[in-house]
């Protein structure tokens, strides 16, 4: 079994989102390219998105601090701490409406 404490990891992503050209920053948790499941705690400075991309299987994005928009198309979904955003099967992207940090879970 592993532990991982997801708000320490919020709140390190969160500081070097913040210091970071990118505005971003992302550390995997659990998985990886050998594995179905891949999770990622990231964070984003307000203003800042990740850019547009498929991806094929299931994702999800549970928000754990800040306000979060995901954009599909013509589709948008505001996300808030707790929330849990499925997302569809077309091009997305996620943009932080405030500073943001969200478990996005992949699955193959």
């Amino acid at each position: 079994m592993t532990k991982v404490s997801l708000t320490a990891l919020v709140r390190d992503q969160l500081t070097l989102a913040r210091e970071a050209d990118s505005g971003r920053s992302a550390t995997t948790v659990h998985g990886g390219r050998d594995r179905s499941l891949r999770q990622t705690v990231m964070a984003l400075r307000q203003g800042e998105h990740m850019h547009e991309h498929e991806h094929p299987g299931e994702v999800t994005v549970h928000v754990l601090h800040g306000q979060v928009r995901l954009v599909a198309g013509p589709d948008s979904w505001d996300g808030l701490p707790g929330d849990l955003l499925v997302m569809p099967e077309r091009r997305h992207r996620v943009e932080a409406v405030q500073d943001c940090a969200f478990l996005f879970s992949t699955a193959r």
